[in-house]
């Protein structure tokens, strides 16, 4: 159990690395919100090689939100921004994230900017 734990936190200290790099690419905002408080990098392939293609910056509440939280989808209209985000990380997985919680509204902007899940 122990190397599990050890790994993971190894993992997770390799993806706290690019937190500058990721802050500079958001603007120090978080990248589906744009919130300024709490921010943290996270995976979007938890089981990959931690690089900034596969990492974004978040605020606490949109972690959770990643990680499988609930949410009604008409409260995270604030995430259509996040649709045409010129990095693809942050477009897909708030591309995904809407569809995960049935965001109905989100299927014509995710079609409109060309995002593939």
């Amino acid at each position: 159990m122990a190397k599990g734990y050890e790994a993971n936190k190894q993992h997770q200290q390799e993806i706290a690395q690019f937190g500058k790099e990721l802050g500079r690419r958001a603007h120090f905002t978080c990248e589906w919100c744009g919130a300024k408080a709490g921010l943290a990098p996270v995976a979007t392939i938890p089981t990959a090689e931690p690089e900034v293609e596969n990492l974004l910056l978040l605020c606490a509440p949109c972690r959770a939100l990643h990680v499988g939280g609930d949410a009604d989808p008409n409260r995270l209209r604030h995430l259509e921004g996040a649709l045409w985000s010129s990095e693809p990380v942050v477009a897909r997985s708030a591309a995904a994230l809407l569809r995960r919680l049935g965001a109905d509204w989100a299927e014509e902007t995710i079609e409109e900017a060309g995002i593939d899940l």
